[in-house]
């Protein structure tokens, strides 16, 4: 899996609300912090996950299930285990009538989902973190990866 800079970026550049299957309220959890910075760069970020329906993170409501998002969704972000993918890409293709991309997260890869979302004229990311992506592409890491903000072990 090999994405062009000019793809990833262009993914990025047009996305404007963002599903992100799996986010935890924990924040040292990674999927809470890559929403929590999502949201920070101006992404509109619906918060997915079952067991914290109703509660509220980054200004939003979590909802159970991909069915219960805005039909504006975009882009799914995905934090769940590989196998776990193919339902959510599948239900992503039946309820978001202007999805544009599937984002895996990293350690995140299922070809055969990837293939039916492909088949859909959907974009899709497997294996990449969209945080990651965002601040290599639009400057915010330095040559050493670090961001250019304070750095800090403080949550």
């Amino acid at each position: 899996m090999s994405y062009s800079d000019d793809f990833l970026k262009s993914v990025l550049a047009r996305t404007r609300v963002i599903a992100v299957v799996g986010v935890s309220m924990n924040p040292v959890r990674p999927s809470y912090f890559v929403a929590r910075y999502l949201t920070l760069k101006g992404f509109r970020v619906v918060p997915v996950n079952p067991r914290h329906t109703g509660e509220r993170l980054f200004g939003q409501e979590v909802v159970g299930s991909l069915r219960d998002c805005p039909k504006d969704v975009d882009m799914v972000d995905i934090f769940r285990r590989s196998e776990h993918v193919p339902p959510i890409v599948s239900e992503a293709l039946d309820v978001f009538p202007n999805l544009r991309t599937i984002w895996m997260q990293i350690g995140v890869e299922n070809a055969d989902a990837a293939a039916v979302a492909e088949a859909h004229g959907v974009d899709v990311v497997m294996n990449r973190c969209p945080k990651i992506e965002y601040q290599r592409l639009f400057g915010e890491l330095r040559m050493g990866g670090f961001a250019t903000g304070v750095i800090s072990s403080k949550l």
